[in-house]
């Protein structure tokens, strides 16, 4: 058995590996990541270690301490030119972050349509992959989280946790704020995948995973599917190729 592991800003996400299906899944907040010693201990049957981190390098330590106390290989997932199917155009492929390319590999594991990528979490990725299995290139906004409290750092009386909802004519601060946050982070979505859509010739599909992915897909124009754990989908690939 195998343990994939998705290290965000926010979030680790989990998963147990075996014969080609996933055992068990899970998710824990990233400052929590003692917790993956205990998975290690209640899973003996763990042989390998897969991961990839974009977090603080203090927790990429703590989980390399953990797997040597336990004598199990840890293979830290790096972005490369190519792997998985996938050709990376970035300037310098090695700088693109692997949470990023890894989703893309999870992609092409699902669908060989030209297809965005949406990683919706602390910050918002947005990467655009061909039919043939390039990845174009993508942009990184700030999460809906990170654009509400950007708001309130930078003005006088706006909230950093509105309680509103989405509405096509906010009438009240909180609905002006979430709609806001939404209808950006939707509009670079769709600006991304016209462009995606003149380059291919053929309709777009749309994937979205990360934590906000839920509250983003009403918004977001269709073929789309909400994928839970995108990334891990990406090392599994990895991992049994």
């Amino acid at each position: 058995m195998r343990l994939a592991l998705d290290i965000g800003n926010s979030r680790i996400k989990w998963g147990l590996r075996q014969n080609h299906r996933w055992h068990s899944q899970g998710a824990l907040p990233t400052i929590e990541w003692p917790r993956i010693e205990a998975l290690l201990h209640d899973h003996q049957e763990v042989t390998e270690v897969w991961a990839c981190h974009v977090a603080e390098a203090s927790v990429a330590a703590g989980i390399e301490a953990a797997c040597a106390a336990a004598q199990i290989p840890l293979r830290w997932v790096e972005s490369a030119s190519s792997a998985g199917g996938i050709v990376n155009r970035y300037d310098k492929p090695g700088q693109l972050g692997t949470d990023r390319w890894v989703a893309l590999i999870g992609a092409r594991a699902r669908t060989t349509h030209p297809v965005i990528v949406v990683n919706a979490g602390t910050a918002t990725t947005i990467d655009a992959l061909s039919s043939t299995g390039e990845f174009l290139g993508g942009m990184i906004l700030p999460g809906l989280t990170l654009m509400r409290q950007a708001l309130h750092r930078g003005t006088a009386a706006l909230p950093s946790e509105p309680s509103g909802c989405f509405a096509p004519f906010p009438r009240n601060t909180a609905d002006a704020i979430v709609t806001g946050s939404i209808a950006a982070t939707v509009g670079a979505i769709e600006s991304l995948a016209q462009t995606l859509t003149a380059h291919e010739s053929s309709e777009v599909y749309r994937l979205l995973s990360g934590g906000h992915a839920e509250t983003l897909q009403p918004h977001v124009k269709m073929p789309t599917e909400r994928v839970t754990y995108l990334v891990l989908e990406g090392l599994a690939r990895l991992m049994e190729s």
